[in-house]
This record gives structure tokens, C-alpha cells and sequence, in this order.
């Protein structure tokens, strides 16, 4: 059983800045396919920063490039989002996610493609 745990959310005003970590666990499990995805009340799912690639790629929304990066302790299993220049707009739960055990991702997964999601951690921009 593979878990992960995210932690790092939380409230912040415009153009604060929040990091986010996401650690796997779980035996013999290591992917370089991880990344996060967002979901806020009535919108859609959207990818917001993948690994792909083999993990040496990574993908970013439109909407947080320049502001958000991905980056990963392989020694601790662990993913992290620094988010920068936080918009309210940025407001939303946050699932960190990760492929099954041995799938390659040639390519930036799409949502139903991740084998596993994080319960979410809540990020909240006021403005």
C-alpha cells in the first residue's frame, strides 16, 4: 500500500509564498512520476506541476508558471510545490500524486493516469 501524506498548506495573503511537501511511503516504492494537481469549490481538477519524462521534465499550468516549482528529494521520497507570488486565484485543496510501481511517464500524466492521491492540504490566498 502506498501512502501520501502532504503537508504545508494554509492561509496567506497576495504574494505570500507557501511550500508544500508531500513524502511517499510505502515498501519499494519509488516513482519519478509525481506531481500536484488543485481543486477549488466548483471548478474543474487541473494539473499544476508534474514530473515527467523519466523525471528529469517537468510541466507547470499556465497559470503558475514563473511563480510555482517542483522539485524532489529522491532520498526521502518526498515531492515538494514552492509557490511563489501567491494569487487569491491560487486558492484551492491541493492533491499531491504519484504512478503505480514501475509505469513510465514518457509524457505529463493526466489526473485519472496517477495511481495514487494525498488526502489534500488546503491552500488559502486572501487578497
Amino acid at each position: 500500500q502506498v501512502h501520501l501524506v502532504e503537508s504545508g498548506g494554509g492561509s496567506v495573503q497576495a504574494g505570500g509564498s507557501l511550500r508544500l511537501s508531500c513524502a511517499a511511503s510505502g515498501f519499494g516504492y519509488k516513482s519519478n512520476c509525481m506531481g500536484w494537481f488543485r481543486q477549488a469549490p466548483g471548478k474543474e481538477r487541473e494539473a499544476v506541476a508534474n514530473f515527467y519524462g523519466g523525471g528529469g521534465s517537468t510541466a507547470y499550468a499556465d497559470s503558475v508558471k514563473g511563480r510555482f516549482t517542483i522539485s524532489r528529494d529522491n532520498a526521502k521520497n518526498t515531492v515538494y510545490l514552492q509557490m511563489n507570488t501567491l494569487k487569491p486565484e491560487d486558492t484551492a485543496m491541493y492533491y499531491c500524486v504519484a504512478a503505480a510501481l514501475g509505469r513510465p511517464c514518457w509524457y505529463p500524466l493526466a489526473a485519472h493516469e496517477y495511481s495514487y492521491w494525498g488526502q489534500g492540504t488546503q491552500v488559502t490566498v486572501s487578497s
